[in-house]
């Protein structure tokens, strides 16, 4: 697996190797002994799945503690712009963002560690996105900022973004209180 470091410390970009022929690919998306010897040595315990339509825009949520999650996500169809943002008080790139692209043609995934909002947006139709997570999904613990906040400055490149009211009434990264 090829490991590819962001601008923000502890968000990895991740390149499995995969073996094409005349029948298809194989790869492996997840493996324990790899990811420890990259410095991933997390149990995940919930795998979870969504399809969106494109220009769909999920997020950004997270997790407050205990039930704060690492997510390691991918697309299984289609395509996605990912986005991680630093939401750890005492971190240099607090309110920092990186985006990775994801589809079933590049097979990348995105490490993004407890301490990070996370959201997406689907770039084709019926995108597949998978994530795994490190801790059970917790209503009561469930937070979010609002997905196109202006202090963030996230650059979604969709011009007609399809955004749940849900979404669309999360509270600005200014008025946002950091659990991390």
């Amino acid at each position: 697996m090829e490991v590819e470091k962001t601008s923000i410390d502890g968000l990895l970009i991740l390149h499995p190797k995969v073996f094409e022929d005349n029948r298809g690919c194989f790869f492996e998306s997840y493996n324990e002994n790899v990811f420890r010897q990259l410095g991933i040595d997390v149990t995940f315990v919930q795998e979870n799945q969504s399809i969106s339509a494109k220009n769909v825009v999920r997020g950004l949520h997270l997790q407050a503690p205990p039930f704060a999650q690492g997510k390691l996500v991918r697309v299984a169809k289609g395509a996605a712009l990912d986005f991680a943002v630093d939401i750890r008080k005492n971190s240099p790139t607090y309110g920092k963002y990186v985006a990775a692209y994801l589809s079933e043609k590049n097979y990348t995934q995105f490490w993004i560690p407890e301490g990070f909002a996370h959201g997406f947006v689907a770039q084709e139709d019926d995108t597949v996105f998978v994530y795994k997570t490190t801790n059970f999904y917790d209503k009561s613990s469930e937070m979010a900022i609002r997905w196109d906040d202006p202090t963030l400055n996230i650059d979604w490149q969709v011009k007609t973004p399809i955004v749940s009211e849900k979404d669309a009434s999360n509270p600005s990264f200014a008025d946002f209180v950091s659990p991390f």
